[in-house]
């Protein structure tokens, strides 16, 4: 039963039903099943067909009703994400970089 518990801590774990993640996210089960429809958040399938959100699912997901909620389209608002991570990835990369100048070496 351990290896069981521990997967709930994996933020891959399809651990919740689309019920449960409508409840968790605030929105109606239709948001999700749209969400899976256009592709953009794809959950796992029970072999009875009943899908499985992971965390790292719901975390997206919520990002973009956020988006939404401030008027974006789907299209704008996976635009937005995108750019937002990939600006998240350059800011850890030039981070790191400083790091390993070391503080003799930055500029201001």
């Amino acid at each position: 039963m351990t290896g069981r518990l521990d997967d709930l801590d994996d933020p891959d774990y399809p651990a919740y039903t689309t019920g449960r993640a409508a409840d968790v996210l605030g929105v109606r089960q239709a948001f999700l099943r749209s969400l899976d429809t256009a592709g953009v958040v794809t959950p796992q399938r029970t072999p009875g067909g009943r899908r499985r959100y992971t965390r790292r699912q719901l975390t997206f997901a919520a990002r973009i009703r956020e988006l939404f909620d401030q008027g974006h389209t789907l299209a704008a608002a996976l635009r937005i994400l995108a750019l937002e991570d990939d600006l998240a990835v350059e800011r850890a990369l030039t981070a790191c970089l400083r790091e390993r100048l070391g503080p003799d070496r930055q500029e201001g």
